[in-house]
């Protein structure tokens, strides 16, 4: 069994309008997932440094970081970090670009848990549906352009608020989409924005939002989640 999360942290900012990384974090051991993806982990703007330090996840938490930052001051790319257990192995971490008018990126690791060895995808889609739809046409290229592929676990706001919408059809046929539910605003959840996408090995056992005290003021999303199985 695998436990996967995502969650747009909103740089730590709740919706008190207070940056309280210390309540992120709670949010975060809340959840006991072995991986865990975070959208707007860093600041948006000058060095762009994080809101998660590594000192205070390393001593907070019993999850550690997958480098893909360019900058020591960060932990993500274009805000998309990846957290994983302290007994996962990281095999492999990638920095990818999307198309779209303003900075936008994913990432991708490698990794091993229990014996199993799966690529996990972490992004943070446009708000624009043009540039959703060419972010994941690029992205479904760049996953696949290896020369094996992984089983693989796609997560991250996709700021895509409808089911039957065209962009998510681009995941078809090799992969099924789960949406666990509305997630946006914390306060009061009216959209579904925030998504898991798995391959074809994988069974979604059981997936849902985490909806704690914490996690209603912690950010504007509420965090995503999804128990997954994978067949041998």
């Amino acid at each position: 069994m695998l436990k996967i999360g995502s969650y747009n942290i909103q740089k730590a900012i709740g919706v008190d309008a207070r940056r309280r990384p210390e309540r992120t974090l709670k949010v975060i051991q809340e959840m006991d997932c072995d991986v865990i993806a975070l959208q707007e982990a860093d600041k948006r703007f000058g060095p762009r440094e994080t809101t998660l330090a590594r000192d205070w996840i390393a001593e907070h938490t019993d999850y550690k970081v997958v480098p893909f930052a360019i900058r020591d001051a960060s932990i993500g790319w274009h805000g998309n970090a990846i957290l994983v257990r302290n007994t996962v192995e990281i095999l492999d971490h990638t920095r990818l670009e999307l198309p779209t008018l303003e900075p936008r990126g994913a990432v991708m690791a490698d990794i091993r848990l229990n014996g199993q060895t799966f690529r996990v995808a972490a992004m943070h889609l446009s708000v624009l549906a043009t540039y959703r739809k060419r972010q994941i046409a690029s992205l479904m290229s760049q996953l696949h352009a290896h020369a094996f592929d992984l089983p693989t676990v796609l997560v991250g706001d996709l700021n895509e608020w409808w089911d039957t919408a065209q962009s998510l059809k681009l995941f078809d046929p090799h992969f099924e989409v789960t949406t666990p539910g509305r997630s946006f605003p914390s306060p009061m959840p009216l959209a579904s924005l925030d998504r898991i996408i798995t391959s074809r090995e994988f069974t979604v056992e059981q997936a849902g939002v985490h909806q704690s005290q914490t996690a209603r003021i912690a950010s504007d999303h509420l965090p995503v989640w999804a128990e997954l199985t994978l067949s041998h």
